[in-house]
């Protein structure tokens, strides 16, 4: 290899380095408390049968999340932003409400889910959820962008926590990789309503809001798309490995004895007996790490789009005088969120079934206005879809939909299937 060859790998390996985030960070963040939850829940009740689920998931999942990273470098503006004007302030607006309400009950979910791993060690909620929604506040409202992903990318790591937990639990690794690669079904309804969660927690609109603005405001440029498309496709197959890992985990060490549980903690402390107290520990850090991280971005995310629907000034580098209505929505959603999760009695549950709800009749439509701007040569120039890129796209967005509806059947009607 050349000097003049080593210098120009040097300069692109420098330009990825400084433009990932955004991808990896949206990704990575979408393993939240519920995720988590799904996961497991999953490999307690079906073993490694549903993990043939995350390979059209993940597909679907590079194919919405680099629609959105394109429209954001090719434009420099939100979802938000495009949809206001190319579609009026009303039915944006609508749609902010819906989002602003299910983003609400995810972002008690995230709290929740700090709290109950904060309990798995020991440690009292009515402490460690004031002290973590104050220091999340702090980062975000005193820090900088790049600090703030700097945070974010470094707090990533920690989901590796699950992979290790997968190897302590011992898994019989032929029987994983085939029930990957050999699509299995049960014809029963709780098959059927994990694997419709196991997309709509994989695919969720505030993502799609979240990555166009983060990479807007960081102002990557076209010549370096294929650096940020990359970002995105390094961040898409680094969540489902993590989520893959977390069912293999349940599967190999609760599904054997039968251990029914609801909640991602109770899955941390019921694998100190059967996998060893390491891999509970390792388990119960990392659904802490996602809870944190997800109380972080889901309020931004609402922050964002919320701003940028109305036409308000948005960014973390923005002061509270340049940017109060940013500022303000994240600090508000922040200490209501946090103070409901310590209410006794609250029904949490409910509020997460709500938010799912809503996210699931929304994310549709979300779909079908990014795809018809995504068309637009007016908006999009060269970078529009190509046809086979609109062929997946649009299978993706029908297969979501009948889940969605499916979903929402199942919920308003028990026992239909």
């Amino acid at each position: 290899m050349t000097l003049g060859s080593l210098s120009h790998t040097w300069k692109k390996l420098l330009v990825f380095v400084a433009i990932i985030g955004p991808g990896i960070i949206t990704a990575s963040i979408d393993n939240d408390a519920s995720g988590i939850t799904t996961y497991s829940v999953a490999g307690a009740r079906y073993g490694n049968m549903m993990l043939w689920t995350l390979v059209p998931t993940t597909i679907a999942l590079v194919v919405i999340q680099e629609m959105a990273a394109r429209m954001g470098v090719v434009t420099g503006k939100g979802l938000s932003d495009l949809i206001r004007e190319n579609y009026g302030v009303k039915a944006t607006f609508f749609m902010m409400i819906i989002l602003l309400i299910a983003n609400f009950g995810t972002t008690v979910a995230e709290f929740a889910g700090w709290a109950a791993s904060m309990e798995v060690f020991g440690l009292s909620k009515y402490i460690m959820v004031p002290l973590g929604a104050f220091l999340i506040w702090l980062l975000v409202i005193k820090g900088s962008y790049r600090g703030v992903e700097r945070f974010l990318l470094g707090a990533c790591l920690l989901y590796f926590g699950y992979i290790i937990s997968g190897v302590m639990a011992k898994p019989e690794w032929s029987k994983v990789l085939e029930s990957t690669l050999v699509p299995e079904v049960k014809l029963e309804s709780e098959f059927i309503m994990l694997s419709i969660a196991i997309i709509g927690t994989t695919i969720t609109p505030w993502m799609q809001f979240y990555l166009q603005s983060s990479i807007a405001e960081k102002g990557i440029k076209k010549e370096d798309y294929k650096y940020s498309k990359l970002d995105v496709t390094v961040g898409c197959l680094m969540t489902n490995v993590v989520a893959f890992f977390i069912i293999v985990t349940c599967a190999a060490t609760l599904f054997p004895g039968g251990v029914r549980i609801n909640e991602a903690h109770e899955a941390a402390q019921a694998l100190a007996p059967l996998a060893g107290k390491y891999a509970s520990v390792f388990f119960a850090i990392s659904l802490a790490n996602a809870s944190i991280l997800g109380a972080i971005i889901v309020p931004l995310a609402t922050a964002y789009y919320i701003c940028e629907a109305m036409g308000w000034e948005a960014g973390i580098n923005k002061t509270f005088k340049q940017a109060p209505q940013f500022k303000w929505i994240y600090t508000i959603l922040i200490i209501v969120s946090s103070l409901l999760v310590l209410i006794p009695g609250i029904p949490l549950v409910l509020l997460m079934v709500l938010s799912s709800v809503l996210n699931g009749i929304l994310l549709p439509f979300v779909l079908v206005y990014a795809l018809s701007l995504i068309n637009k040569k007016k908006i999009m120039g060269d970078f529009i879809n190509t046809k086979r890129h609109n062929y997946i796209s649009w299978a993706t967005v029908v297969v979501l939909i009948i889940l969605t509806v499916t979903l929402l059947i199942m919920m308003a009607v028990p026992g239909v299937i």
